[in-house]
C-alpha cells in the first residue's frame, strides 16, 4: 500500500512538473514566433510584444509588414502546432492507460487512415482546388472519415467482453486502418495527378495554418481535453486490470468508451488540420514518464503540455534548414521518433 505520505509528495512533485512544464511551454511560443525564413530579425519580436502592452512603450523597430508576418504567418502555425502537439499527446497517454500498453499511439483505431481517405477523396474531386464552398471540405471531410472508421472500429470490436473487448477492438482498429488504406491506394493509382498534394497533406500541413483552422479545432480539442483530464484518475484504476477494478466500484465499459471516444474526437479534428503527424502520441507520453512516473493525475496534464511544446520545436527546423522550401513536419517527428521508439522496445526486451 502507498502511505499518505507517500501520496503528498507524488502531488506535490507532480505539481512542481506541471509549472515546469507550462514554463517550457511559454518559451517555446516565444521561440516559435520568433524566428522564420523571412521577417523581422528574432531579438525584435518580444521587444514588439511588449510595445503592445498598456502603459508600456518599447521601440521594437518592427513595421506593419514585419508584424503581419509574426501574427497572420507565423503565431497561427505555432499556436496550431501547440494544439496539435498537446492533443496528440494527451490521447496517446489515454490510450495507453486505457489499453494498459505503452505501446498504442493515438491512431490505433483507425482515425488516421479514416482521414486520410476522406482527404484523398476530396483532393481527387476537387482537383482545381475551387473556392466556392461555403466550408473549406477537406479538413470537414478528413474530420468526418476519421470518426467514421473510429466508429466502424467500435462496433466491430466492441463484441467481447473485459480483456477480449480490447484486444478485439485493436484487431478491428488494425483491420480497418487497412481497409482504409488499401482505398485510398486504390484511389490514387487512379490519380496518378494528386498523389503529390494527397502525400504533402499525409506528411504534414502545418505551414499552411491560419486562424480559421485554430477556431476550427478548438471546441472539439477542449472538450476532449476536458473529458480526459476528469479520467485521469480512472485511469490509474485501470492499471490494476478489468476484475479488479470492477471489484473497486468502476464501471469499466463506461471509462474504456468516454476515454475513447474523446481521444478520438481530439485527434480527429487536429488531425483534420494538421495531416498526419506521427510518433507524438508515443514519445512524449514515454519521455513523461521517465521523468514524472507512471501515474495518470500526473502524466496527463504534463504530456499535454510537454507534447504542445515539443510540436512546436519540432516544427522549426523544417521552417529554416530547407530555406525557401519546408520540411514536412511529419518527416521531422519521424526522425526524432523512430529511433525512440526502437530504444524503447529495446529497452523492454531488456528488462523481461
Amino acid at each position: 500500500m502507498t502511505s499518505t505520505s507517500e501520496v503528498a509528495v507524488t502531488h506535490t512533485a507532480g505539481r512542481w512538473w506541471i509549472i515546469g512544464a507550462v514554463v517550457v511551454l511559454i518559451a517555446s511560443l516565444l521561440v516559435g514566433v520568433m524566428i522564420g525564413p523571412a521577417g523581422p530579425q528574432w531579438w525584435r519580436v518580444p521587444l514588439e510584444f511588449v510595445d503592445r502592452l498598456p502603459f508600456i512603450d518599447v521601440h521594437s523597430g518592427l513595421t506593419s509588414t514585419d508584424w503581419a508576418i509574426v501574427w497572420q504567418i507565423r503565431a497561427p502555425r505555432v499556436v496550431l502546432s501547440a494544439i496539435v502537439g498537446a492533443t496528440l499527446s494527451i490521447a496517446g497517454a489515454s490510450y495507453q492507460g486505457v489499453f494498459r500498453n505503452p505501446l498504442v499511439d493515438p491512431y490505433l483505431l483507425g482515425v488516421a487512415a479514416g482521414a486520410g481517405l476522406g482527404a484523398t477523396l476530396v483532393i481527387t474531386i476537387n482537383r482545381s482546388g475551387s473556392s466556392s464552398w461555403l466550408i473549406d471540405p477537406l479538413p470537414l471531410i478528413s474530420f468526418l472519415g476519421g470518426l467514421t472508421a473510429v466508429l466502424i472500429t467500435y462496433m466491430v470490436g466492441t463484441l467481447g467482453k473485459g480483456e477480449r473487448s480490447a484486444t478485439s477492438l485493436v484487431l478491428a482498429g488494425v483491420a480497418v486502418t487497412s481497409l482504409a488504406t488499401a482505398m485510398q491506394t486504390f484511389i490514387l493509382q487512379r490519380n496518378s495527378d494528386v498523389v503529390r498534394q494527397v502525400y504533402s497533406w499525409i506528411l504534414g500541413r502545418l505551414s499552411t495554418a491560419t486562424w480559421n483552422d485554430v477556431r476550427l479545432v478548438i471546441p472539439y480539442v477542449v472538450i476532449s481535453t476536458i473529458a480526459l483530464l476528469l479520467h485521469r484518475r480512472l485511469l490509474d484504476v485501470l492499471r490494476v486490470g478489468d476484475e479488479e477494478a470492477t471489484a473497486l466500484g468502476v464501471n469499466v465499459g463506461r471509462v474504456r468508451l468516454v476515454v475513447v471516444v474523446a481521444a478520438t474526437l481530439g485527434t480527429a479534428a487536429v488531425v483534420a488540420v494538421s495531416g498526419l503527424i506521427g510518433f507524438v502520441g508515443i514519445i512524449v507520453p514515454h519521455a513523461v514518464r521517465l521523468l514524472v512516473g507512471t501515474s495518470y493525475r500526473v502524466v496527463l496534464p504534463v504530456s499535454l503540455l510537454f507534447g504542445a511544446a515539443f510540436l512546436i520545436v519540432a516544427d522549426i527546423p523544417g521552417r529554416v534548414l530547407d530555406n525557401p522550401a519546408e520540411t514536412p513536419i511529419g518527416v521531422v517527428t519521424a526522425f526524432l521518433g523512430a529511433p525512440f521508439f526502437l530504444l524503447i522496445l529495446r529497452t523492454r526486451q531488456v528488462n523481461r
